[in-house]
């Protein structure tokens, strides 16, 4: 079933990206989430940044876990809303920071059920926390596509408070 919802949305992100010239860039990252990157630039100063994907699979792949551990990636949408600026006025190079949030799901361990193999075994809790963003993104002239990267911190609120994992990944972005 969440691979159909997965499906579904990028689906529909992608159609509605391409009906729009010029202000929208697709793209793919790598990292810590990595997945589908989807960017609306609204105007010369402000963006909507969403991923969706995967969480835990590089950084945070067998981290402790409020009474237990993580032990391997799940699906995660990631959405901020970005200030952006070009680098020492070139616009080739621009830098940007936003918050946003953060909706992860991944299997959890608790430490009295660690040692034991059977799947239900695990729990598959719903995260959501805070996140903040900053990065650099070189546009390649004469060109639509660029290449980034990016760090930020991701602040759990719920079922953790305060767990705290870091965001750091890269990509490539094609500006329609």
């Amino acid at each position: 079933m969440k691979k159909l919802a997965l499906t579904v949305i990028c689906t529909l992100c992608f159609g509605f990206a391409q009906a729009q010239y010029d202000n929208w860039a697709v793209g793919f990252k790598l990292g810590e989430p990595t997945g589908i990157n989807i960017r609306k630039y609204f105007n010369n100063i402000n963006a909507f940044d969403v991923t969706i994907g995967t969480y835990g699979g590089i950084i945070a792949n067998d981290r402790d876990y409020r009474r237990g551990k993580y032990k391997n990636t799940g699906l995660s949408v990631q959405a901020h809303y970005l200030w952006h600026t070009p680098l020492f006025n070139s616009e080739a190079v621009h830098v940007y920071y936003g918050l946003g949030a953060q909706f992860n799901s991944r299997n959890y361990y608790p430490d009295n059920k660690q040692n034991l193999p059977s799947p239900g075994d695990k729990e598959r809790p719903i995260s959501l926390g805070a996140s903040a963003l900053g990065g650099f993104e070189y546009f390649i002239p004469d060109n639509r596509i660029s290449v980034f990267l990016e760090g930020g911190l991701y602040s759990e609120l719920l079922p953790r408070p305060f767990y705290l994992s870091p965001n750091i990944s890269g990509g490539v972005r094609f500006n329609l």
